[in-house]
Order: C-alpha cells, then sequence, then structure tokens
C-alpha cells in the first residue's frame, strides 16, 4: 500500500546475539563441494499398484552436506489421482520436515485411477534415482530429472528436469517479469515481501510454485509444487546447451502435481481442480472503484464522491486507506478528522444512492495496554510470542506492535469479533469489504538491530512514513522496556510431524535464494518465530497473509451471514483464492507499469486462478499525467479488477482531474458497466469450471506461433481482444490479429485476420481497439449506469457475431448478485446458425427488484450480403458495418427460438 520506510531507531541489545541461533549445516567455507558433487538417491522397495506406485529412497553414497545436512531415507508417492493429475511425493522417511498444514491447504481427493487410464505416465530408475513423466498420447516428455541428481538436505533441496530448447514457460508468480518467463539465465525467487515499485526481476507479494509449459500442437501441461518454502526457480542452460528447469528450496518437501492437459485452458482448470476454485464476487466489486492514501478526512472522503457525481463519472465503491484510523490503530476511527456519527452519516448517504464502501486493515496491532484490540488478543494468547513468554515486537504503522499468530486456535474468534463490532451495520462503520494490507508480513524493523520499541511510542518519523506526523504520543510503553527477540517456543503439545527439522539456522539458509530486501527476516516477522502449532516462519513465512486472508474472509462471513464477502489482500499464497482477491501492490504511475498490468493480469487470471485482480490504475507511487491516466483508464476498464488509487505524496489523479481523463474514463466505463453481465458470467464459469475470465492469445489459438510471446493483449472472457496503446505518449499501436474473423466492437465492421500485425495510427487519446472474435454472442446492457443497482434494471441487448461458417454461441449468467448460495439462478446458452437462433438453458432468475430480463434487441454482424428488402419489419440494416439490428421484446425465462 505504501512505501516502506528504511529501518529507523537503531539500537544494538546487549545479549542479542545468543538469541540468535548459530548455524548447525555447513558454514560456506564447505562448500568447495558443490551440489553436482552429491551422489544422488538409489530406489528400493518398489512396490506397484494399480493406480500409482510407493519406493524407498536412500542416500546412493557419500553425503555431500553443500547448504545443510543430507537426508539418508526418503519416502516416494506416485498416485494417479485422475485421469489428468499425477501426484509426485518425495519426503523424509521420519516425516519431520515441514509440509504444509492441511488446514491451510486442503488436498486435491485422490480418485484412485488406474495407471492404464491415466492421461500422464510415470516411469523411474531405480540407481541412481531419477524419474520421467510423460504424455501418452504422443509420446512427449514432460518432466524429466535424469540428467541432474536430486538433492535433499536439511535446508536445500535442488530437483531439475529437462526441457525443449526455447521453452514457452509462464507463471511462477508473483513477478513484474515478462508472462513468458525468459529462460537463460533467469532466476524466479519466491519469498514473500514488501515491494515498492514492484521491482523486475525480484520477489513480490506472493508465491505461486506453478507454471504452463506450452508445446503448441504437441499440448500443454502445468506442474505445481505445493512448497511453501522460500526457493529460487532457474531457467537456463547447460554448458553444453541443454535447457532446464531447476527447483532450488530452502526447506519443505518435493509435493508435485502433473497436470496434463493438454489444451491451455484444461491446464487452468486443473489447476483449480487441485488448489481450489476462486470465491464468488458480488456484481457490484465490476463496478468503478477508487481510493488515495491521503483522503484527510470523512469531509474529504465525502468530497471526492461528490465530485464524482459532478463529473458524470460513474462510481460504485469508495475506499479509504489507514487515514482514517487513530493513530494508525487497526478498528479505531480519528474522532476529529472520521468521527463516527459522520462516517455513519457518509456510509448512509453511500448506501441509499446504490454505492458502497471499503476500508483497510493491517495486521500489526499496537502494542498498548490501553488499546482494546491488543488486550482483548493478549487475553486470548493470539499474538506471537519471544520464549521468555513476553511479546515479539516489530514495528508497523502503528508504531510498536505485535503480529497475531492466524495459526493460534482463539485469532478467528479475536479477529472475527474486533471486525464485527468495528463495522457493526448498527452502531459502527457499515462497510461492504476489507482490504487487508503489510500482511507479508511487512515490518518497519528491517534487521536485527532495529529497536520496535520506541521509548515514547511514536509512529514512523514524517520523511520516512510520507504523512505528517500528529506528534502525539501514544501511551503504555513503558521506557525500560527490553524485549528479548529469542525463538518463540512451541505452545501445542502433541507430535512433531511435519514440523519441521531440528537444529536449523532459522535467520539465514547456507543456500540464498536472494530475497530483494536482504536476509530473510529483513524487514518482516522474524524467521525463527514459532506458530503455535510448533511450525516455524521459515516454512511458514509465505503463509501468513494467506492466513490472514482466510480468517478475514470467515470474519466477514460471520458479520455478514449468507453474503459473499470481497477480502482484497496483497500478499498470497497458491489457493488463497478461494477465500479473497488480490491487486498487484505499489505500482508506479510509469508507462512501464501500465504495460506491467496487463502481464500480471495474465498470468494471475489464466494460470493462477485468482480473476478478480488488477493493479492501481494510474500509478500508486509517483505522479500520473493526464495522457497516461487516459489510456489507463481505458485499459483497467477491460480488467477484471477496476480501482484508481494513489499514494499520499502523489498528486491526485481521480478521473476528473483532467479533462482529457473524464473523458476517457466516461467512454471506458460506460462499456464496463454495459459488459459487466459479460464479464460477471465469466467470472462465474471460473469459479465454478475453472475457465479463465481473461485469456492469453494462445490460450484460444494454442498452435499459433505468434501468440506463444504476445503479452500486451488479452481477451476479455473468450470474446473481446483488447490490444491497447503500449508505447510512451504515441498514437499508434501494432497489435497481432490471428487467422480468424473478427468485428471492430466500436463499428461493428468486420475484419479478416491475416495472422499477421496491423498498426493502426491516430488512436486518440480517449480510443482503445478492441475487436470481437467471430463465433461469439455478447450480452450486454442497452445502457450503462451511474451504479450497478441501476445497471440491472436495463435491458438487454445481444451481439452476435457470426465466425466464418456463419455460427456463434455464447452464454449468460444470472443471479441476484450478492448472496452466498444462490436459489434462483438462470445459466442461458445462446446459439446461432445463419439466421436461426437457439436460446436455451436452465432458467430460474425471475429478475428482482425491478431488474430486467428483457432482450430489447439483436445486433448480428457481418450481414453486409443482404439488402433492407430481405428484412422484416422490426429489423434495420446498417449498410455501412453490415449490422442487422432485430428489435423485439424477448424475456429470459424461457427458452425460444427465432430466425433473425
Amino acid at each position: 500500500m505504501r512505501l516502506q520506510p528504511i529501518a529507523f531507531g537503531l539500537v544494538a541489545y546487549a545479549g542479542l546475539a545468543s538469541a540468535i541461533p548459530t548455524s548447525s549445516g555447513p558454514s560456506p567455507a564447505r562448500r568447495s563441494v558443490s551440489v553436482g558433487d552429491c551422489p544422488g538417491y538409489q530406489a528400493s522397495n518398489v512396490v506397484h499398484s494399480d493406480s500409482g506406485l510407493t519406493a524407498d529412497l536412500t542416500l546412493a553414497g557419500n553425503a555431500c552436506d553443500v547448504y545443510g545436512t543430507d537426508l539418508k531415507d526418503l519416502k516416494l508417492v506416485v498416485e494417479h489421482q485422475s485421469e489428468d493429475r499425477l501426484h509426485v511425493h518425495i519426503y523424509d522417511k521420519d516425516e519431520q520436515v515441514y509440509q504444509v498444514q492441511e488446514s491451510l491447504f486442503e488436498r486435491p481427493k485422490n480418485g484412485k485411477t488406474s495407471s492404464d487410464d491415466a492421461e500422464l505416465e510415470f516411469a523411474l530408475v531405480e540407481k541412481p534415482f531419477s524419474f520421467k513423466v510423460t504424455r501418452k498420447e504422443n509420446g512427449e516428455v514432460l518432466f524429466d530429472t535424469s540428467a541432474a541428481q536430486l538433492v535433499f538436505e536439511s535446508q536445500y533441496l535442488r530437483l531439475r528436469t529437462s526441457l525443449p530448447k526455447n521453452p514457452n514457460i509462464y507463471g511462477f508468480g508473483e513477478h513484474s517479469d515478462p508472462f513468458r518467463l525468459p529462460n537463460v539465465g533467469y532466476r524466479r525467487t519466491l519469498w514473500n515481501s514488501e515491494s515498492p515499485f514492484i521491482p523486475h526481476n525480484s520477489n513480490l507479494y506472493g508465491s505461486h510454485p506453478v507454471y504452463f509449459d506450452h508445446r503448441g500442437a504437441k499440448g500443454t501441461h502445468g506442474v505445481f509444487l505445493l512448497n511453501a518454502n522460500g526457493m529460487a526457480v532457474k531457467l537456463d542452460v547447460t554448458e553444453s546447451g541443454d535447457q532446464y528447469l531447476e527447483y532450488n528450496t530452502i526447506g519443505g518437501v518435493l509435493d508435485l502435481y502433473f497436470l496434463a492437459g493438454k489444451e491451455p485452458s484444461q491446464v487452468s482448470k486443473q489447476y483449480a481442480d487441485t488448489v481450489g476454485y476462486s470465491a464468488m464476487f458480488p456484481y457490484w466489486t465490476f463496478g468503478n472503484h477508487q481510493c488515495k492514501y491521503g483522503y484527510w478526512d470523512v469531509n474529504m472522503v465525502a468530497e471526492v464522491v461528490g465530485n464524482y457525481s459532478a463529473a458524470g463519472i460513474p462510481l460504485e465503491v469508495m475506499w479509504t486507506d489507514i487515514d482514517y484510523m487513530n493513530l494508525r490503530q487497526d478498528f479505531t476511527t480519528d474522532n476529529l478528522r472520521f468521527p463516527i456519527h459522520k462516517m455513519r452519516e457518509m456510509i448512509d448517504t453511500l448506501h441509499a444512492r446504490g454505492q458502497r464502501y471499503v476500508l483497510i486493515l493491517d495486521p500489526g496491532i499496537q502494542r498498548n495496554t490501553s488499546y482494546d484490540p491488543y488486550v482483548k488478543g493478549h487475553e486470548m494468547d493470539v499474538f506471537f510470542k519471544n520464549e521468555d513468554g513476553s511479546d515479539y515486537l516489530g514495528r508497523q504503522w502503528a508504531g510498536t506492535v505485535v503480529w497475531p499468530d492466524w495459526l493460534a486456535p482463539n485469532t478467528s474468534d479475536w479477529w472475527a469479533d474486533q471486525i464485527a463490532r468495528t463495522f457493526s451495520a448498527e452502531s459502527g462503520i457499515d462497510l461492504d469489504g476489507i482490504w487487508v494490507d503489510m500482511n507479508e508480513a511487512s515490518n518497519f524493523c528491517g534487521g536485527l538491530d532495529c529497536n520496535p520499541s520506541d521509548p515514547d511510542g511514536n509512529p514512523p518519523s514524517p520523511e520516512h512514513s510520507a504523512r505528517p506526523n500528529t506528534g502525539r504520543p501514544i501511551p503504555g510503553f513503558p521506557e525500560d522496556f527490553q524485549p528479548d527477540n529469542g525463538a518463540l517456543r512451541a505452545r501445542q503439545a502433541g507430535d512433531d510431524l511435519h514440523k519441521g527439522l531440528p537444529g536449523r539456522n532459522l535467520f539465514r539458509s547456507v543456500y540464498d535464494p536472494v530475497n530483494h530486501v536482504g536476509d530473510l527476516f529483513s524487514s518482516t516477522i522474524w524467521t525463527n518465530n514459532t506458530n503455535y502449532d510448533g511450525t516455524v516462519q521459515f516454512d511458514t513465512h509465505n503463509l501468513h497473509g494467506h492466513s490472514m486472508s482466510r480468517v478475514t474472509y470467515d470474519a466477514m462471513l460471520s458479520r455478514r451471514p449468507g453474503l459473499r464477502p470481497m477480502v482484497l489482500t496483497r500478499s498470497t499464497f497458491a489457493s488463497t483464492g478461494r477465500k479473497a482477491t488480490h491487486w498487484f501492490g505499489d505500482n508506479e504511475s510509469s508507462w512501464e507499469h501500465y504495460r506491467v498490468s496487463i502481464r500480471q493480469m495474465l498470468a494471475w487470471v489464466a494460470m493462477h486462478q485468482m480473476p478478480m485482480v488488477g493493479s492501481d490504475v494510474c500509478g500508486f507511487n509517483g505522479n500520473a499525467n493526464e495522457q497516461m491516466c487516459a489510456r489507463w483508464a481505458l485499459l483497467g476498464a477491460f480488467q477484471p479488477f477496476f480501482r484508481n488509487h494513489a499514494e499520499y505524496s502523489s498528486i491526485p489523479q481521480e478521473y476528473y482531474q483532467w479533462p482529457l481523463t473524464t473523458t476517457a474514463a466516461k467512454k471506458a466505463i460506460d462499456t464496463r458497466y454495459k459488459l459487466i453481465d459479460y464479464a460477471y458470467t465469466a467470472l462465474y464459469y471460473q469459479t465454478t469450471e475453472g475457465t479463465p475470465m481473461v485469456n492469453p492469445l494462445f490460450f484460444i489459438y494454442p498452435e499459433d506461433e505468434n501468440t506463444f510471446g504476445i503479452q500486451h493483449q488479452w481477451f476479455y472472457g473468450d470474446a473481446l481482444l483488447i490490444s491497447p496503446v503500449t508505447t510512451d505518449f504515441s498514437d499508434a499501436v501494432t497489435y497481432y490479429l490471428p487467422k480468424d474473423t473478427f468485428y471492430n466492437y466500436w463499428t461493428g465492421e468486420r475484419v479478416d485476420g491475416k495472422g499477421a500485425n496491423v498498426t493502426e495510427t491516430g488512436v486518440s487519446w480517449t480510443d482503445i481497439p478492441v475487436h470481437i472474435r467471430g463465433g461469439t454472442i455478447i450480452p450486454q446492457r442497452a445502457n450503462s449506469s451511474n451504479t450497478t443497482a441501476q445497471l440491472r434494471k436495463e435491458d438487454f441487448v445481444f451481439i452476435v457475431a457470426p465466425d466464418a461458417d456463419g455460427k456463434a454461441k455464447g452464454r449468460l449468467y444470472l443471479d441476484e448478485g450478492e448472496k452466498l448460495e444462490q436459489t434462483q439462478v438462470s445459466e442461458i446458452e445462446m446459439s446461432y446458425d445463419n439466421g436461426n437462433l437457439t436460446v436455451g438453458g436452465t432458467w430460474g432468475y425471475p429478475g428482482l427488484n425491478g431488474e430486467s430480463i428483457t432482450v430489447k434487441e439483436w445486433r448480428v454482424l457481418g450481414q453486409g450480403g443482404i439488402s433492407s428488402g430481405d428484412l422484416g419489419d422490426a429489423s434495420t440494416l446498417d449498410s455501412a458495418s453490415g449490422t442487422v439490428t432485430v428489435k423485439g421484446t424477448w424475456k429470459l425465462d424461457e427458452g425460444f427460438s427465432a430466425h433473425i
């Protein structure tokens, strides 16, 4: 959300070094032995079953102990869990090594598919142990570890697979690198971190260890490694020119899921089957959202809402950053600037106008004995503790803070109670969604010598916080308080299965996965902290924000039973999408980050199964300008989550600030709102079928090699091809049109793609090239509205875009829009065949509260070959575009057929 301050208040604690464990593994001096010298493993006791096999793996020679201690005995379990999913699990015999908790990641069910019926084949070599995964259909080798020995040490695992030359590899979010990953000398670090300006080739806020390997006509497959430890994934070539992908993790086990595909969209669905399907979000989340860090008081927030209305720009959701808090304390409001009675008055007005309100929460809870959330949390034992039982302290926006242990048994109840009381519809802030931030977790105490307990407890100084210091002291911090920041002890009795090997260096791994902010413990909760269940942050760091999101989702559901929670989180892990969604963090107001927003969206929606995502439109850090913001408003309108957000010191960038941006935003939002039902339908099918609601071009044209590296165009849904201008301050764009039938969305004119680039010049600052793919039918509303509640009262217009054979199809999902369980729904399927229209499906949504389920007209594109004399009385022909418009009244409450 904000720039991270550099470390402040530095002191040297006496005796601190004794609290930091020394390395139990080999010292750097021992690394004259390399991983290439490691002996690998030998398989024995191989037992086959109808659906897989098990085996013992034993170290095949003298231990190399390069980055830790080699584990002598391992277990191998191979399962054909379904026809298209193969599970390969390699773990330590004694099961001490950390494995991701089932409570945080629900494993997919093992259907025990017969090996004969599976699409993938597993084969192993016993000595030296290696394995190979092959696609049965065509014999394509998808994964082959034979070129390098398996290394499995106490603080280092290495597994390498061979790849084809110049592979098409995608995934391994979160990053700001190219969509198709570089394949020479490339390292992808997975270690969740605060990342201002989202730097390239760096670890960012989330870790998603999954990749898609696309091989054109030979198929696409996916590989997911269920491992939450820090890691560096390398894509490179050997000295002899052999291409490879290599996992280098600092802990955990090898828990691999191979997804057969073979179409790219099938891999995406299979990944959803593995990690879980996305939550369904409310209809209103597709509206226009506005935020800025620095809206000084409730009157300023209300003024922004009023300015949008005065400018004629629809605004669906207003957000407020930490400005509303009293001294940046969660679950408080500033009584002078955001008094409760004024907040309630404003929110009541928003709700009366069909608008929504969202507030932010941070995980750091101020250590203050006069502060109820801290007192209650302390009583319920929800915070991380030092070895002596005192609070583990850090530094965040509220000053000296403690952090909730999301795995402690009382934390969910404590968090839900704070949310219920603070955001009570009857007496508090009746918000509609929650935004959780800083949950990597970000710690302003960057290093070991930082004093988290400033004597008077003041928040960070103005030069570091980018916000004026109130100068008001925070009570409750005794001047002589000296925390012991040693390792926290386990608070739960029980076995040690999967809790992590003892004796490791929990501060520094000898193998360095390269964290862009420094050591693994830098600027976060120290990695030697123990969670309530006995696991340690060294292993679970990447799950901290994921855990917070899950608890927040449940709290919102408890606060508003029966309604879909809207939880936006910064830090994520694989399967976070089951409970929350994500924005791409603290980007920059720059043309490069305008382009990056496209690349990130493609990976997250199509490959990480988190569909309702987007960037801070017009950029967060730095100052936006009129032309770039106009372009970004148009681009953002065709992405799932659409929020304008800026940093405290940035100039205002609301769309009404510049005439050009106002015009662009009006056009963008008008079009976006008309298409919300189309997008909402696509979201629904991603949440139920895993079908991506945003598609890279190669998902639609998997055999067209020209599409494999395209990263600045996308399909919004499966029908709308978006090709924005991406060159700085330019009015020209070159985009690719596959060999297919397309139609200009704005004019309806037919455009035959040649499988070649097309250059458009003179693209105004308020235009964006959009094409409809032939063979599709697009439902949209006849008119836009100021809010989505009003939009739902508008009739439908269906756009039919026939393919070269004169055929098209589409679908529309209708429900009430916000309830978690929908009892009245319609799933409508439309098909068109050379003038003959058929509408069928399931019918159940009646159109509530005056909402329309009426189609007022059909527009059939590409009909330039007919004359007006061939049309019926209700039809008209636009001869310039070849569009036939058929007017009438069709109710979407039963199936029908017609000739149009």
